[in-house]
């Protein structure tokens, strides 16, 4: 699926790619990054399609999707775990 396409099924679905990034918990940043390639993974892409449709049939996607409690995957790898560790000595 293209961008351009993605983000006509975001305004079916009545959200902004931001709060769309929000509820699916994926960075607004790596979204944005298919609009580059100009395509979207297809696991983004069936989600975009079925809210808009459950949108379009009256259904709340955004409680269902809430009720799941997804959790925001953690940067890792060389550096990431440096740089967290700064940031909670900093806190302390």
């Amino acid at each position: 699926m293209s961008f351009i396409e993605f983000k006509k099924l975001l305004l079916d679905a009545e959200i902004s790619l931001p709060k769309f990034s929000k509820l699916i918990k994926v960075s607004d940043k790596n979204l944005q990054s298919y609009k580059k390639k100009d395509e979207v993974p297809n696991a983004i892409a069936v989600v975009a399609r079925c809210f808009a449709e459950m949108n379009e049939k009256g259904m709340d996607y955004r409680l269902l999707i809430d009720s799941l409690e997804l959790k925001a995957k953690v940067k890792k790898g060389a550096g990431f775990a440096r740089k967290h560790k700064e940031e909670n000595a900093a806190v302390e």
